[in-house]
């Protein structure tokens, strides 16, 4: 006989918190997607397509400290989730 072992409540609750934090972040980016692509000339548009492609081809360690910096202040909701401080000065 097989004992199917039940999620403890708080990890539930940590995994709706992350979803939640998942979501903010999606909308985040789809508003300022949304506003870009209205107000965007083509050459401009063009400029920020070829930049985007880079971007989602490179590794995360290869990316420039400026666009890394996105992606730490959302790992840092994360960290605040987890209760766990952000390192200072990274």
């Amino acid at each position: 006989m097989t004992t199917k072992h039940k999620k403890p409540v708080l990890i539930d609750e940590l995994r709706e918190e992350l979803a939640a934090l998942e979501h903010e972040q999606w909308a985040h980016w789809t508003d300022y997607f949304l506003f870009r692509l209205s107000i965007l000339t083509e050459p401009a548009w063009k400029g920020e397509v070829e930049r985007w492609q880079r971007q989602m081809q490179t590794p995360y360690a290869k990316l420039t400290d400026g666009e890394k910096r996105s992606d730490r202040e959302w790992a840092d909701k994360v960290l605040g989730i987890l209760n766990i401080p952000p390192r200072t000065g990274a």
